[in-house]
């Protein structure tokens, strides 16, 4: 017994020895970088933002509902609100209202960088309009915000993106790579007719891009609990998805007679029995990335759990279960979200209907996940097929040790140099998805400092964006192209810089009086 104990013992000293080790030997990797220099964004940016939110862009998922006009009339408002990129880009309307710019860099042997936004937005819901502080589609700067639906997502990454743009044209710069924008109309609903087709028509072309980046990650302020500094988070991947129907026909018949189990019984033990299974939790991929490098800035007992991995994943998974928007990132999700059965309260319905949506976490397909909703529910009675607009696999998961990688990296440090820059999972679905095939180097990030209660307006109710991190945005776009397309000062077009400044009412006036014509106009090439 003497003995069992000694070993015990030893036993345990040396997990306490190795465990301080691991933890000692934890630190963030954080490469230092030198701060941009401080760059003066042109006047009128917020008021330019501001009118492009005034245009009513809202994606549709039904063809009838489409405004057709809303967009043509921000396609003019683009063109004269940034006229040095309408002059010296190439512009093409793709998928009848999507965007495609083109500025030619002097080699073309070395692979493009696109950067993704997207011009269309989601309704407002149905009276929800009286209890946005301003008026969801106003456009008005207000308290030092810029307010309306799209302030967010994402009309900010398309201006932002011209407008950085423009301020090097203005500069007179000359990219040595080839630099794209793709502006889809319809990411909202799928972008099936939006970036879907600007990725074909790239990919007809011979493209292969160097990087891709839309949005997707945010520069979180108290997203993360226990970590103190704001966190880039860049993804580096997205989750799959499937709609599953689940289906029952029985004999009906009148409710004073009912059967031991009723349309309504079947499909909802069906139901039940798929939440109480889900599929299983991971801890690996881009959320452990995640963790290996927001890990290190954890207080003492925290950090002591994600330096010992080894030991304490079980831990970890369980708590990250805990949470609905952390055990989205370990595993694929299950969401009921339609039931439908029955029309009178003395009829037994003979039908029953249910729609599952599953959201797939890498590692995990559309296949594995039908496979699992049969074994799951194991009754014949119940029928399962894949419904809706239709399915996407998991991303690829592109890697965090490119170039690609660590200029992104460099650029976030450099432009807010307090900021920790970690990979991670998004669990919703972007455009970025559709350019897969076009580049290893896919990533997912919006350039703004958002606090939980700003995530909750992208969607909801106050959409808005503060001015200084829209002018921030800028900076770093303008820094990205810098940093991954290079180049010298082109002498065929020296500007002043300050003449940037625009007059912001013209522009306004000229895109909703003109926007007929210029939308039919063709737009010159450089």
């Amino acid at each position: 017994m003497r003995k069992f104990f000694l070993l015990f013992a030893t036993a345990l000293v040396l997990f306490v020895v190795f465990a301080a080790a691991d933890t000692a030997r934890y630190e963030s990797a954080q490469p230092p970088v030198q701060p941009a220099p401080e760059v003066a964004i042109p006047g009128g940016a917020a008021e330019r933002l501001a009118g492009s939110l005034r245009i009513r862009t809202i994606s549709s998922e039904d063809p009838a509902g489409f405004d057709a006009d809303a967009f043509g009339a921000l396609h003019a408002y683009l063109h004269t609100a940034f006229p040095r990129v309408h002059k010296q880009l190439r512009r093409e309307t793709v998928g009848t209202h999507s965007l495609l710019y083109t500025w030619q860099g002097s080699d073309s042997s070395l692979k493009p960088i696109l950067l993704i936004g997207h011009l269309d937005v989601v309704p407002v819901e149905t009276g929800a309009v009286d209890k946005w502080q301003q008026d969801p589609f106003s456009g008005r700067i207000v308290d030092g915000f810029i307010w309306g639906r799209g302030a967010i997502d994402n009309k900010s990454a398309v201006l932002g993106t011209l407008e950085a743009v423009e301020m090097l044209l203005a500069e007179g710069l000359q990219p040595v790579r080839t630099v794209h924008l793709a502006y889809g109309h319809d990411e909202e609903v799928g972008g099936a007719a939006g970036a879907r087709e600007i990725a074909a028509v790239l990919k007809a072309r011979g493209v292969e891009l160097e990087m891709v980046l839309d949005e997707g990650g945010v520069i979180g302020e108290g997203i993360l609990p226990g970590i103190a500094e704001p966190v880039a988070l860049v993804g580096i991947a997205e989750k799959g998805f499937v709609t599953i129907e689940l289906s029952t026909r029985v004999a009906g018949g009148h409710s004073s007679l009912p059967p031991r189990q009723s349309a309504v019984g079947i499909l909802s033990a069906a139901v039940a029995r798929l939440e109480e299974n889900p599929m299983g939790a991971r801890l690996d991929g881009p959320t452990r990335q995640l963790f290996d490098r927001i890990g290190p800035r954890f207080p003492t007992v925290r950090r002591a759990v994600f330096a010992n991995l080894w030991l304490t994943v079980p831990l970890v998974l369980r708590s990250l279960e805990e949470r609905p928007t952390t055990n989205a990132m370990v595993r694929t999700t299950t969401a009921p979200t339609i039931f439908q059965a029955g029309t009178k309260d003395n009829v037994l319905p003979s039908y029953a209907r249910a729609v599952i949506n599953f959201r797939i976490l890498p590692g995990d397909t559309v296949a594995t996940v039908v496979e699992h909703v049969r074994r799951v529910l194991g009754d014949s009675r119940v029928e399962v097929k894949i419904v809706g607009r239709f399915s996407a696999e998991p991303s690829a998961v592109s890697s965090t040790d490119s170039e690609s990688f660590q200029t992104l990296e460099r650029t976030i440090r450099s432009v807010v140099p307090d900021t920790i820059v970690a990979p991670y999972l998004v669990v919703v679905s972007t455009d970025a998805r559709h350019y897969g095939g076009l580049s290893r180097n896919v990533y997912r990030f919006l350039p703004l400092r958002l606090t939980p209660r700003d995530l909750e307006r992208m969607h909801g109710i106050d959409e808005r964006i503060g001015i200084r991190e829209y002018d921030a945005a800028i900076r770093f776009y303008r820094q990205l192209v810098l940093e991954a397309a290079g180049g010298g000062r082109d002498d065929r077009h020296p500007e002043d810089p300050q003449s940037l400044d625009r007059d912001v009412a013209a522009v306004d006036q000229h895109a909703v009086g003109g926007a007929a014509e210029q939308i039919r106009s063709p737009i010159p090439g450089p």
